[in-house]
């Protein structure tokens, strides 16, 4: 993994492992790499991998079960789908229209390109 300057590792590992949910390959109440693996498939410090399991957990998406490791909770894609639905909103979608209003891209074009993404 590649990871930004501008984001902190952690958060770039943690939205790994949302990526990992969301694409289903994680499913709900199965466990997760360990932070020990994780950390050497990533490359990682162990405590960098462990920050970001907290991260998450905190945020409810994973759980721990004492002794055994980490899991998907059982409603953690639906709460993804919903906290990046509402950045999206609140923050890539005003940035994208205050660019189409100073290119002059008008809403046919930003459907006809939609069309010409989605499979």
């Amino acid at each position: 993994m590649e990871f930004k300057n501008n984001e902190a590792i952690y958060i770039q590992i943690a939205n790994y492992v949302i990526d990992q949910i969301l694409m289903t390959k994680w499913l709900p109440d199965t466990k997760i790499p360990s932070v020990r693996d994780l950390a050497i498939e990533l490359q990682v410090n162990p405590n960098t991998a462990m920050r970001s399991y907290e991260y998450l957990q905190n945020k409810e998406i994973i759980y721990n079960k004492r002794g055994i490791g980490f899991f998907v909770s059982p409603d953690s894609h639906d709460k993804i789908i919903r906290e990046k639905r509402e950045l999206f909103m609140r923050e890539d979608l005003p940035s994208m229209f205050k660019s189409m209003e100073l290119l002059n891209v008008s809403m046919d074009e930003i459907v006809d390109a939609y069309n010409k993404f989605k499979p």
